[in-house]
């Protein structure tokens, strides 16, 4: 979230990019997808997919 012009008050500014940020950073701990060797984007997508559903499913098993 940027904050607009004339308005100072910048509480609150960043929660909406740091969430993008660590999802991100837990993204490339995937060695695969912090280099991509695959050269189909069919393969690339399904392990991105991958990627997000092993980091979803270990957040709900932690809570």
């Amino acid at each position: 979230m940027i904050s607009r012009r004339g308005h100072p008050d910048i509480h609150g500014l960043g929660r909406v990019r740091y969430v993008v940020e660590q999802t991100c950073a837990l993204l490339h701990q995937f060695k695969r997808l912090a280099i991509r060797w695959e050269r189909r984007l069919d393969l690339h997508d399904a392990l991105v997919s991958l990627g997000c559903t092993i980091i979803c499913w270990r957040r709900l098993k932690n809570s």
